[in-house]
């Protein structure tokens, strides 16, 4: 979840440079702690919000079809450690060990899939990340969940979406973001709001007014709350979604609402970004344009009498440039070679997921 990384802002003309260059240490600290967390637009925390709704109904669908949740790798481990713990005792509980172990493994078999086709440790919606494809293989999951028989097999496909899906948004703008369980968002709220108050506390004993680096704090840490709490309310809405469909829908088939909620998001996203990619080579084509004929008139000055302030712009213009049509290479290939690395990974996927569960099973 989250915005794009690689839409990045063009280089600093000048001009601009030189006014951030003459900035106080404090406002330069300041700037940089603002820099550290940017609120990504509101598709993009919708987005994310979606996905945090559709784990939190499959969750629940999950546990009150086959009493057990698919996302909780955290309880499976301690269960993992019980039963083992009970076999020194002389108490016997394979069944159990052997579902906390299916479905820790199938949470992982999902977050691995996920590795192999987003090949980022930050959210980056363009180039190499198939977010639509994971969207798409994690629809595909829950289909095959509501679909077969059983009760383990069943809940390991459903945590195999989770992983999936989980993966999909390790890290974004500084701040740890999870969508299919809340623990670590509860924990961020918690530690926010504690930062704040803290602040806040701290200037009030002081009879202080906040400095520019205080205020930068606090505005970031509620830019943070702001994302963390949609996360939270939507993974709540979910489970409560998930209740109702499934009073609805009775049985697994329930689970076909957050798959064609995920489904119909990857589909969108590939047709979406189709088309931001080729608006993005068309701006960074104009932009190299503009970055060549700046870098002429630059030459032209110095062949004119320039002086050593002008050998120095040129140094930058020539590093604006290069930049430019660096950004123009990789957008042409963004474009033109997307078709052939999606059929790539797609392949990559498809081998590795499903040995991976029926191991486990």
């Amino acid at each position: 979840m989250t915005q794009t990384l690689s839409l990045e802002k063009a280089p600093l003309s000048p001009s601009r440079a030189s006014r951030q260059s003459s900035m106080s240490p404090t406002k330069k600290q300041a700037a940089a702690i603002r820099k550290s967390f940017q609120r990504p637009k509101f598709w993009v925390m919708g987005f994310g919000w979606c996905l945090a709704a559709c784990a939190g109904a499959a969750n629940v669908i999950a546990f009150k079809n086959w009493t057990l949740y698919a996302s909780h790798v955290t309880g499976s481990t301690s269960q993992i450690a019980f039963r083992l713990e009970g076999y020194h005792q002389g108490e016997y509980g394979g069944e159990t060990l052997k579902e906390a172990c299916c479905l820790v493994l199938s949470f992982f078999a999902g977050a691995y899939a996920c590795g192999l086709l987003i090949d980022k440790n930050q959210v980056h919606f363009m180039g190499k990340a198939f977010y639509g494809l994971a969207l798409i293989l994690n629809s595909a999951l829950l289909i095959t969940a509501a679909l077969i028989p059983g009760r383990l097999v069943p809940t390991c496909f459903v945590a195999a979406a989770c992983g999936l899906q989980n993966a999909m948004c390790t890290s974004h703008f500084g701040a740890i973001i999870r969508t299919t369980h809340v623990t670590g968002t509860v924990t961020d709220i918690g530690s926010t709001l504690g930062r704040i108050s803290m602040i806040y506390l701290r200037k009030a004993c002081r009879c202080a007014p906040l400095n520019a680096i205080e205020c930068a704090e606090i505005g970031v840490d509620a830019r943070k709350l702001g994302v963390l709490s949609g996360l939270w309310s939507f993974y709540l809405f979910g489970g409560l979604i998930g209740i109702y469909a499934e009073n609805i829908i009775p049985g697994p088939l329930a689970l076909l609402v957050p798959a064609f909620v995920t489904g119909s998001m990857g589909l969108f996203y590939m047709d979406y970004i189709k088309k931001l990619e080729r608006e993005r080579f068309a701006e960074d084509l104009k932009e190299a344009q503009t970055a060549l004929t700046h870098l002429n008139s630059r030459l032209h000055d110095i062949e004119a009498g320039g002086g050593d302030q002008l050998a120095d712009d040129l140094d930058t213009d020539m590093g604006h440039m290069i930049e430019a049509l660096h950004e123009v290479e990789v957008d042409f290939e963004n474009v033109y070679s997307q078709p052939q690395r999606e059929a790539t990974q797609v392949s990559k996927s498809r081998s590795s997921i499903m040995p991976d569960t029926r191991a486990t099973l």
